[in-house]
């Protein structure tokens, strides 16, 4: 007997077999149970996971002898030859190399005839994108009104290829790509049947490198027996494919995240020599950076896909990098993993990316300028963030140098801004002396009073009975007067805000007050009382 390599010997043969379709397999099984068939049905997603196999174990289902049923036997004859290849009712035909309107006009004639001996003639059409605009036009009337005794499968990896008039006829499912978790766990399976040693570091090893894709997975296992024999480690995973182990990758992030430049490309050097491939170390570093960046944004969304140890990790960088450089160090990895497809020295563009990330760590953004200068203005302590420069040694005149001219600026208005002033009565009336004694200004200054000082802000309140008069009068030109005379007087910069505040009597009241003063001082009047010896009683 020939041998039969573990991706055809391991083949799902039931709905609860698949392997990261539960949302299909539910599906599908439903719609058997309750007898809710469609007459097509389209199968979306990348190689590898599961789409002829889910078109397989439909058709069983639909025509096992004790059918329809959603678990088919599997011992009789129709799931035998459904499961081989040859049955004569599930015609399985290549969309790529059957793509012209005459296969689909022979495909059309044929349908009319019944099924040889299952229930249903069962139509399985491969990479149906690969069928011409014509021979899907020649199709349209046929798969909208099949005969009762046909159904239609339909599995593809480009839907966006395919008619939308042939969408519109199907029940679309798309198959996702399988977590690594799930793979490995798959390939343990296997490995038990099998009787092989396969170290769990190996399993996560095989899983990352097929990317999703089960096919892959069982691939590469078959291909480590014939190399290993009945014992796997991680590191013959990493010999036979050019991969790199996990820990280096986390190890690389993390001499990246602390700006540790020499010990980092120093790694890369060591990688290098090994024989390691620059691209796929290049793609497996920016699907961490990746992993860390859902993580810090929500835990447990990358549980399925790493396992407890590479979480560890991901909790230890998530607190060195904010989620803003995070995105920009995607971005440059990004960009260096395109320029490193086409160039020679592959080697050379990944450890320039690698020296431009972690000088772009010890940069200080315009967003972190302007936070800064603000709070310098509010006359607030600025806290010295620790780059990665600094936390690798680097010393603090190197550091300016990288951030560049503006955390220079940021690291100089520091150093010079001046102390708060305290707030002083004498301030105010010193103002108020250089005051002319008419003009809007005089109204507006007698209708406020100091409140307090806050930073560079000088706070001036007024009654909330006078919001209305206060934004009148509180027009730019007599904030800048005041503002100026702010500054002659104390040599700073100042910035006068109004606040409205409880327990300051209104303007009205105000007037009211000056005006009975006013009457009791006139000079007639104090005569009048003297000369009747009389008093003024309010």
């Amino acid at each position: 007997m020939s041998y039969e390599v573990f991706a055809r010997k391991y083949r799902p043969q039931t709905f609860d077999d698949l392997v990261g379709q539960a949302h299909v397999s539910r599906t599908l099984k439903n719609a058997v149970a309750q007898n809710r068939l469609a007459h097509a049905y389209l199968f979306v997603g990348p190689r590898g996971i599961g789409k002829t196999s889910t078109a397989r174990i439909l058709a069983k289902s639909l025509n096992c002898i004790h059918g329809p049923t959603v678990t088919p036997c599997g011992v009789c004859d129709n799931c035998r030859e459904i499961a081989a290849g040859n049955s004569l009712d599930v015609i399985e035909i290549d969309g790529a190399s059957n793509n012209s309107v005459e296969d689909v006009r022979q495909l059309r004639d044929n349908v009319r005839y019944a099924p040889a001996k299952g229930r249903y003639k069962i139509y399985l059409i491969d990479e149906v994108h690969m069928l011409s605009a014509q021979a899907f036009n020649a199709l349209l009337k046929t798969l909208e009104e099949p005969p009762a005794h046909v159904k239609f499968i339909f599995a593809t990896t480009e839907p966006q290829k395919v008619l939308p008039t042939i969408l519109s006829r199907c029940q679309r499912f798309d198959l996702h790509r399988i977590p690594a978790n799930l793979i490995a766990q798959h390939l343990q399976f296997i490995a038990g049947k099998e009787k092989i040693t396969l170290e769990p570091a190996a399993a996560h090893a095989i899983a990352r490198g097929a990317e999703g894709g089960l096919r892959d997975a069982e691939s590469m296992l078959d291909q480590l027996v014939a190399f290993c024999g009945e014992k796997i480690g991680e590191s013959d995973v990493l010999n036979v494919f050019g991969f790199t182990s996990e820990q280096t990758v986390v190890e690389l992030t993390g001499r990246i995240l602390q700006g540790e430049t020499p010990a980092t490309l120093e790694l890369l050097y060591e990688q290098s020599e090994n024989g390691k491939d620059m691209m796929r170390l290049m793609s497996d570093l920016i699907v961490y950076l990746r992993d860390l960046l859902v993580f810090k944004a929500k835990p447990d969304a990358v549980k399925e896909d790493v396992d407890p140890d590479l979480q560890k990790s991901l909790t230890a960088h998530a607190g060195l990098i904010a989620t803003d450089r995070l995105l920009e160090l995607i971005d440059q990895f990004a960009a260096a993993e395109g320029r490193m497809k086409w160039a020679p020295n592959k080697k050379l563009h990944f450890e320039v990316a690698i020296i431009k990330a972690i000088q772009s760590l010890g940069q200080a953004t315009l967003d972190e300028v302007i936070e800064k200068l603000g709070e310098l203005r509010n006359g607030k302590t600025v806290s010295q963030k620790e780059s990665p420069s600094v936390a690798a040694g680097v010393s603090p005149a190197s550091q300016n140098a990288a951030a560049g001219p503006a955390a220079t600026t940021a690291t100089r208005v520091a150093e010079t801004a001046p102390p708060d002033e305290p707030y002083s009565i004498e301030l105010w009336q010193k103002i108020l002396a250089k005051i002319p004694v008419k003009g809007f200004l005089r109204t507006l200054s007698e209708s406020i009073r100091p409140i307090g000082i806050d930073g560079r802000n000088f706070l001036l309140g007024h009654s909330p009975d006078d919001k209305s008069k206060i934004e009148a009068l509180a027009s730019a030109n007599n904030r800048r007067q005041l503002e100026m005379l702010l500054k002659e007087a104390t040599g700073r910069d100042w910035s006068v805000k109004f606040v409205a505040k409880d327990g300051i009597p209104p303007s009205s009241a105000v007037d009211a007050a000056k005006s009975a003063q006013s009457f009791k001082d006139d000079p007639l009047i104090q005569e009048a009382l003297e000369m009747f010896n009389a008093q003024i009683k309010s």
